[in-house]
């Protein structure tokens, strides 16, 4: 076993800089669209490495844990600090695979900007869509980077289409390329009305040629309209036929991409290092940094009002822990953003959450799995601190007289459960410990005891990230699980009304046992009513408790298959005592007889969970989806149009069994672009015929 963070940075250091001067970009996009190679390339440009690593090889800065190596994808983000022009960029690169939307949630929880890439061979694909509706939904600002465009039958127009009918008019070309397929050379800056080629090594500035000049001149007009837009002044310089100039277009550039009126598209190849220096510069340009936000919002958790905390190094010092990392070696490792303020090694903090103060450990920034060290990290910089273990992903820490707590991350609730037992017994204490750790790694994944079925369930967003964490329970921690199907906890209750008689009686020399009583059983609403209607006492007072305590200990087992039973109301009208004989065990069992009894002739039944479920999928599947729901012994509660346009929202009340492995089967029907979310709602009975499946399948299991 390897630490996953090395110490390989320490005797490197990071110039300071101020927070204007500091671009958190995250980069979104499709599974293998280009991200890490894109990272890959920036770390090249900027001179922090000298050979490219490669995804195959797992050799990549970002993709550095043995899953992300055996997998050939990125599984956890990583931040990648880079420094180019006198200016820092903090690239945190996500992934892009559905099941990790928690590792994109962090990400951006800390991103003033997002680089959406596209693989220009494949066009809009689904982790695209998904991608760009969050973004979207949280208004942060993003450039668009159509990579692969040295692949071969690149249709650059038809994709330039695509993107503008998919992701909205919005979405505005800056550039024009120059060649195609393995020709593609560079491309023209229609902005600033620039060339950029290619020449073997790096892109170097050139003039534009005569053929592409009206296309140039086209788009750049389009700019200049998009920048009109930003402004009424602008659009009334518009109108009158005035010339902008560079500096009001690239002023009313920014502005309409802060705001997310505009959204630049540019084309390059990662694997080439073309369009790189492009994207940077347009990075710093056009996407805010922290002191553009000029304020972060939080709440004094003391009295709950709200905080307005000035993001500038004057302002009293916070910071969000957006990440942990559990280094089997190294422990605990908590990533932060400085939000406002500066902090030190050794500073005395609090832990805003619970207001437990604290003192800071050593600090560094964190390059994948490089730490590279440093005294102070200041406004707007994102870093890490060591073993401080009273941290969590989502909390906030503060300088003591000046508390704040930001918002927790808004994480998804698992959709996916698989069982899972220790391969070795003796590792039962394991298991659950090292998954506490794991968990605090990723708190997208949650653990059960189901006490009912005795199942220890894994949850997750799929099961590709329950796979990833029982990789990692072995990989990490040495404990290797076997894995089964969740079973469904059912319930039993009766139908009918009936009445039985319990009598215990026991006599061995000395004193014996005797309890004796009538109960009226039949169903309610509620899960278990006890109700007496003792006359002439029959049944002594003193008795009741243990009559009602043997009924619900009685309905933790059912007559059928041994399930609860719920929905019981149990009337004690009538029984007998003994002066000397009579007890409390005695009525309580009394009444368990009583309650066999009577369940076998009340009609008892078996009831099965129903959960509601809520499907988001694009108009085109709605057939299918609620075709497949009738299967699943579905019924329909409604539908209506969701946040974006051509999608809708199905809600819909569907038996537990038959949602185990929706998750899958949902993107296997979407193209893996429908999302859904369920809770447990009621329960209701089983068909006959099921029930006879249940009970002869409980049935073997005791005889197994």
């Amino acid at each position: 076993m390897e630490a996953l963070i090395n110490l390989g940075g320490l005797n490197k250091k990071m110039n300071k800089f101020e927070a204007k001067d500091i671009r958190n970009i995250a980069i979104l996009g499709h599974q293998s669209s280009g991200k890490t190679t894109i990272t890959e390339s920036i770390l090249n440009i900027t001179g922090v490495i000298g050979k490219k690593g490669e995804i195959e090889k797992g050799t990549t800065v970002a993709d550095y844990t043995k899953e992300e190596k055996a997998r050939h994808i990125s599984i956890s983000t990583s931040v990648i600090p880079v420094e180019y022009n006198q200016r820092k960029y903090n690239i945190i690169d996500t992934p892009g695979y559905g099941d990790f939307v928690g590792e994109v949630n962090s990400a951006l929880s800390v991103a003033s900007g997002v680089i959406l890439t596209i693989d220009a061979t494949k066009g809009i694909e689904v982790g695209t869509e998904a991608a760009w509706r969050y973004i979207r939904s949280i208004n942060i600002p993003a450039l668009i980077f159509i990579n692969k465009m040295d692949k071969e039958n690149i249709k650059y127009e038809n994709v330039l289409k695509e993107i503008r009918d998919t992701l909205g008019n919005r979405a505005v070309p800056f550039v024009t390329p120059i060649g195609h397929d393995a020709n593609f050379e560079g491309f023209v800056n229609v902005v600033e009305m620039k060339a950029r080629i290619f020449d073997g090594e790096k892109c170097v500035d050139a003039e534009i040629w005569d053929e592409k000049r009206e296309k140039v001149e086209e788009l750049h007009e389009l700019i200049v309209e998009s920048v009109a837009e930003t402004d009424e002044t602008l659009m009334e310089k518009y109108f009158e036929g005035e010339t902008f100039t560079d500096e009001e277009i690239n002023n009313g550039l920014r502005s309409g991409i802060i705001k997310g009126e505009l959204t630049p598209i540019i084309v390059g190849s990662a694997i080439n290092n073309i369009g790189i220096n492009t994207l940077l510069d347009m990075l710093y340009a056009y996407m805010p940094s922290v002191e553009d936000a000029q304020e972060f919002a939080g709440i004094n958790p003391d009295t709950e009002e709200e905080v307005i905390r000035q993001a500038n190094c004057d302002a009293p010092f916070s910071a969000f822990i957006f990440k942990t990392i559990m280094d089997p070696f190294l422990g605990q490792i908590s990533l932060f953003q400085v939000r406002s303020g500066k902090v030190t090694r050794d500073q005395d903090i609090i832990l805003s959450n619970n207001g437990k103060k604290l003192r800071m450990g050593q600090i560094y920034f964190l390059r994948g799995k490089e730490q590279i060290q440093t005294d102070d990290i200041r406004c707007g910089d994102i870093g890490a601190v060591v073993k401080m273990q009273d941290l969590f992903t989502g909390c906030t820490i503060s300088d003591a007289a000046n508390i704040i707590m930001y918002p927790e991350i808004n994480n998804p609730k698992p959709t996916y459960y698989v069982a899972i037992n220790p391969k070795n017994k003796n590792d039962e204490d394991k298991l659950s410990e090292s998954l506490n750790k794991l968990n605090k790694e990723d708190p997208t994944f949650e653990l059960l005891r189901n006490r009912e079925t005795q199942q220890f369930l894994l949850g997750g967003q799929g099961s590709m990230h329950t796979d990833v964490v029982i990789e990692k329970l072995k990989n990490n921690y040495n404990v290797e699980v076997t894995t089964d199907e969740p079973k469904v906890v059912y319930r039993e209750t009766i139908k009918g009304k009936t009445e039985a008689e319990g009598k215990h009686k026991k006599q061995s020399g000395g004193a014996g046992q005797f309890g004796h009583v009538f109960i009226r059983f039949e169903h309610c609403e509620e899960d278990f009513i006890f109700n007496e209607e003792i006359f002439g006492g029959s049944v002594p007072k003193n008795y009741f408790p243990a009559v009602e305590k043997g009924l619900r200990e009685a309905c933790e087992h059912g007559i059928l298959a041994g399930f609860p039973v719920i929905g019981l109301q149990a009337t004690l009208y009538d029984g007998s005592y003994h002066p000397v004989d009579s007890n409390e065990i005695s009525f309580k069992l009394a009444a368990q007889l009583a309650f066999r009894e009577g369940c076998k002739n009340a009609q008892p039944t078996i009831l099965e969970p129903i959960m509601k479920i809520s499907v988001t999928v694009k108009d085109d599947f709605i057939g299918d989806i609620m075709g497949d729901l009738n299967k699943r012994r579905g019924r329909l509660l409604g539908m209506e149009p969701a946040e974006f346009d051509k999608w809708q929202t199905i809600q819909a009340l569907v038996p537990q069994s038959e949602v185990l492995k929706y998750t899958i089967d949902l993107k296997a029907m979407t193209q893996a672009s429908g999302i859904f979310a369920m809770e447990f709602d009621h329960y209701e009975e089983v068909p006959q015929q099921m029930q006879e499946k249940i009970i002869a399948e409980v049935k073997a299991s005791k005889e197994k």
